[in-house]
């Protein structure tokens, strides 16, 4: 272990229901803005689902022309938004880098959803072999790693991790293993996601996955007893990863490390996690091994937290297995009470949280919270954000298919 490089987080940049640049949505957490509304991309009139967390005031043409708008699926637009915020924080210039020493792992869980229905729509009004020539390179969903890697010039590996709700953490702790053991020097990585469509919608609707409440204050509501299902929302968060002497070298601002990434699978249920929570504590006590420290040197965890019934119980358990005793001093919350889910964006927006929270010493609040539930018994920061004094931090994310994935940051 002691031979392993250093890896540390030099650039961030995300928009998502609560803010359009990593500084925004900082802000708003720690206020504990609801960025929950009701739909306004489409009409959800007469569907059970009417709300969700859509980005406020993004258009496409603000950030690029026209043009590459119209060629690009919306989930790899906010990709390339957020990767331009972290390259532009961390200051790397592509014409001193080896560029093969320059990676991009950057996920989504399903990609170009919009796209697939709209050239869908079009096949059937005009015949299939009528719709864009565009359609397969815009919907699938490794382009937003594609289009980033273009972008900067990013000839190392680029490749996008599809583990549904946990790609997002997989994408930032893949990467980072490949800078540890020495196959890169830097990477961007993340995850972008836009799926508030009928289709996105309806099909989580019908999977009773989704809050079917028209209160947005009562809908995305972690640790509630009343909670009923998660609250779809879209955005990216992309952060740039270093080794830590190549960051040294060249005077960069260093914005924390990463101590350590666990992974583990329930290999239980195609959408319901374990109910004793063992997959996910695994994958926590796996990450605290893999930074060499203890549960009680965590002083904050950015949960899962997504509101189901089932998820955040089975989530509580699995922090008091891998936390043991410390897990009564822990401060937990769920930043998807304001932000709603974002999929497979979700744990690169919650890493920005995170790591934004190790910053400022100060862990966001999990708001909307009314009814106390006995098998969520965890310090939640309820309502209000709290200090916490602490130089580690976890974020978890917890997947169908039972993909379970945890990140540390260490303050710097």
């Amino acid at each position: 272990m002691e031979n392993r490089r250093r890896v540390v987080v030099t650039g961030m940049g995300g928009l998502s229901p609560i803010g359009g640049t990593v500084r925004q949505m900082w802000e708003s957490a720690r206020e504990g803005v609801c960025g929950i509304d009701f739909i306004r991309s489409f009409d959800a009139s007469a569907h059970k689902v009417k709300i969700a967390g859509e980005l406020k005031n993004f258009k496409a043409e603000d950030h690029m022309d026209k043009m590459t708008a119209r060629r690009l699926a919306r989930f790899t637009q906010l990709a390339l938004v957020a990767a331009r915020e972290a390259m532009e924080q961390s200051g790397l210039d592509m014409q001193k880098e080896d560029a093969s020493r320059c990676g991009v792992n950057i996920s989504s869980g399903i990609g170009g959803l919009g796209t697939i229905e709209e050239e869908h729509y079009k096949g059937i009004k005009r015949g299939f072999d009528r719709i864009s020539p565009l359609f397969v390179p815009m919907a699938i969903t490794n382009m937003a790693a594609g289009m980033t890697a273009i972008e900067f010039g990013f000839k190392g590996s680029c490749t996008c991790i599809v583990t549904a709700c946990a790609s997002g953490t997989n994408a930032i702790g893949e990467a980072f293993r490949q800078i540890r053991d020495g196959y890169a020097d830097v990477f961007l990585t993340g995850g972008a996601e836009s799926c508030i469509t009928e289709l996105g919608i309806g099909g989580f609707t019908s999977m009773k996955a989704l809050s079917e409440s028209e209160d947005p204050m009562r809908a995305s509501i972690p640790f509630d007893r009343e909670r009923s299902g998660f609250v779809m929302g879209e955005g990216a968060g992309v952060l740039v990863l270093e080794e830590y002497e190549h960051a040294r070298k060249r005077d960069a601002e260093i914005l924390c490390e990463i101590a350590g990434y666990g992974v583990s699978c329930d290999a239980h249920h195609m959408t319901a996690p374990l109910e004793d929570g063992s997959g996910a504590a695994m994958c926590m006590k796996s990450a605290m091994q893999d930074a060499g420290i203890s549960a009680e040197q965590i002083g904050y965890v950015n949960a899962h937290g997504t509101s189901t019934p089932l998820n955040d119980k089975c989530e509580t358990q699995a922090v008091k297995t891998a936390f043991g005793d410390a897990a009564g001093k822990l401060l937990i919350s769920s930043t998807k009470s304001m932000t709603g889910h974002l999929l497979g964006a979700s744990g690169a927006v919650e890493a920005l949280l995170t790591i934004s929270a190790l910053q400022d010493q100060f862990a966001p609040p999990t708001i909307n919270y009314k009814v106390p539930d006995e098998e969520c018994d965890l310090d939640i920061v309820p309502n209000i954000g709290r200090e916490v004094a602490t130089e580690y931090a976890m974020s978890n994310s917890l997947g169908f298919g039972g993909h379970n994935a945890s990140i540390i940051f260490r303050r710097v």
